[in-house]
């Protein structure tokens, strides 16, 4: 294929602002990030895309999302959790058809590119056609044009919506399916046993041993709740994470949602193990969840990620909002200014992604994905930046307004520029919404 050179004002290289560099990208890959005088020059022939004014820096990755929930943003706020999971989840979500899980996936992948993030983790358990739902969802990403990780849910608790459940041997004979079918490109799936309280024992080791199989991660929520915490203490005499070490769970591929409740010896048993933490901050204070005790998890070597979670309980669906979230509740919630800072919540809504899907992105360097968002160094929510640039990264993280986001290019292709969407209009993702949206009222 041919080379393409991205030109804009500055990359953010090392954390740093490097003015005048670009990135040189061929079949989706960096394959060169130089001085763009010198990139011009070593590659004469290359397609030439000019970012004036803007910073080139890697694209945000959003480790835990249900897009279907977008549809359900803004039904059944302020609730308690299980008033809110019933009033919105199990109220709607059985009357979704193939084209609603479509739109609602087009709606949430859309919004969220245009906010910066070039990968999502889609945590999918709304199976109500089987696996041609799961395919709804990948035909969504692929037209919107966003990397996708489908954490393909594996569920069999009884006392959820039927179109959740499957039977064990179900779960594992439609998640390696898909598995088998998207083994690169823009399309990765992983198994997502769904929790301890609606994945029976046997569901959850057959989502570990598929990743072990195929050499990924899953991912699972852990004590998003106290009751679980309750339910499984009650049930087995242990809290979640030592039961689930004790049914062989816990390794290098455990990748877990939330961990608001777990104790100070699970979140060490976990970093010794080798596991991850996907963490949703927004959700977890908009659901009153409580507060994850990330310096512990920071303390004993566990990588972090950042989620949004649907966007019908954060209700944004943008990783920046999450940076800044994380560091300022834990300021607030430790009394530490120090406990996060300003790197470490970049590293958690970049690199740390990029480690919890598998994938080589969240960096600016040769042989990760081409995948970039452009920052207006002049929108006023930047300022100020000094010549040496050293505020650029302090701002991003706790300053920026959406509208410093101009250009997002996934996989070196451009799928916004300023602001507006490239592979598919905004208007026909508005059609799909308001579509589903009477259907779904006049079905209620």
């Amino acid at each position: 294929m041919t080379v393409k050179i991205f030109k804009p004002e500055a990359c953010l290289l090392d954390e740093k602002l490097k003015y005048g560099y670009g990135i040189a990208v061929e079949n989706g890959e960096i394959i060169s990030v130089d001085e763009s005088s010198r990139l011009i020059a070593s590659y004469p022939n290359a397609l030439l895309e000019e970012w004036p004014g803007l910073v080139l820096i890697p694209g945000a990755v959003n480790t835990h999302n249900h897009s279907f929930q977008s549809l359900l943003r803004g039904i059944a706020v302020d609730r308690p959790f299980l008033e809110w999971r019933d009033e919105s989840l199990y109220k709607f979500s059985p009357k979704m058809r193939t084209v609603d899980i479509y739109a609602g996936a087009l709606f949430a992948f859309t919004e969220m590119m245009k906010s910066g993030v070039t990968t999502v983790c889609d945590f999918f358990y709304l199976h109500n056609e089987g696996i041609e739902s799961d395919e709804a969802v990948i035909q969504a990403a692929t037209d919107a044009g966003i990397r996708l990780v489908l954490a393909r849910t594996m569920y069999d608790w009884d006392g959820a919506p039927a179109g959740y459940v499957e039977d064990v041997s179900t779960a594992i004979f439609n998640t390696e399916t898909l598995m088998k079918k998207y083994t690169g490109g823009m399309v990765r799936v992983l198994p997502a046993p769904h929790s301890l309280h609606a994945a029976s024992p046997a569901m959850i080791k057959a989502g570990y041993n598929l990743a072990r199989k195929y050499g990924t991660t899953y991912h699972i929520h852990v004590a998003e709740e106290p009751f679980e915490v309750e339910q499984v203490i009650k049930e087995h005499k242990m809290t979640p994470l030592t039961y689930l070490d004790s049914i062989g769970v816990v390794d290098e591929s455990m990748v877990i949602i939330h961990g608001v409740w777990l104790n100070d010896l699970e979140i060490k048993l976990l970093g010794d193990k080798g596991g991850q933490l996907a963490y949703c901050p927004s959700s977890n204070m908009f659901l009153a969840d409580g507060v994850t005790n990330i310096p512990a998890f920071l303390k004993y070597g566990v990588s972090i990620g950042l989620g949004s979670d649907g966007a019908c309980s954060n209700n944004r669906i943008s990783i920046f909002e999450e940076m800044r979230m994380v560091s300022i509740l834990q300021k607030v919630h430790t009394l530490d200014a120090l406990c996060v800072n300003y790197k470490d919540a970049f590293r958690m809504g970049t690199i740390g992604g990029g480690k919890a899907l598998g994938l080589k992105i969240g960096k600016l360097e040769v042989g990760c994905k081409a995948d970039f968002t452009g920052i207006d160094l002049r929108n006023l929510s930047m300022q100020p930046i000094t010549a040496a640039g050293n505020q650029f990264l302090p701002n991003l993280v706790y300053s920026m307004q959406p509208t410093a986001i101009k250009n997002v290019a996934v996989n070196g292709r451009t799928t916004v520029r300023n602001g507006e969407l490239q592979s598919i209009s905004e208007k026909r993702v508005l059609e799909k919404i308001g579509q589903t949206m009477q259907h779904l009222e006049e079905n209620l």
